[in-house]
């Protein structure tokens, strides 16, 4: 298992009290991690690079005008 970077806090409640989670990860590929607050496992995946980087979509709040 390689490991690039760890999370920070729960993607669900925030809480920074996470573990390595071993039942989940043979489950299924990549790592996995339990919340110890409110008690959910998830997994992070990361999908890829955007092609056109963050500026390029407008954001809902401008309407979408420049």
């Amino acid at each position: 298992m390689t490991e690039r970077a760890a999370p920070f806090h729960c993607p669900y409640c925030g809480d920074e009290d996470l573990r390595p989670s071993e039942v989940a990860s043979q489950r299924g590929t990549g790592a996995a991690w339990e919340c110890r607050s409110c008690n959910r496992a998830f997994r992070l995946k990361f999908l890829g690079l955007l092609s056109q980087g963050l500026s390029a979509a407008p954001s809902p709040s401008d309407g979408g005008t420049s």
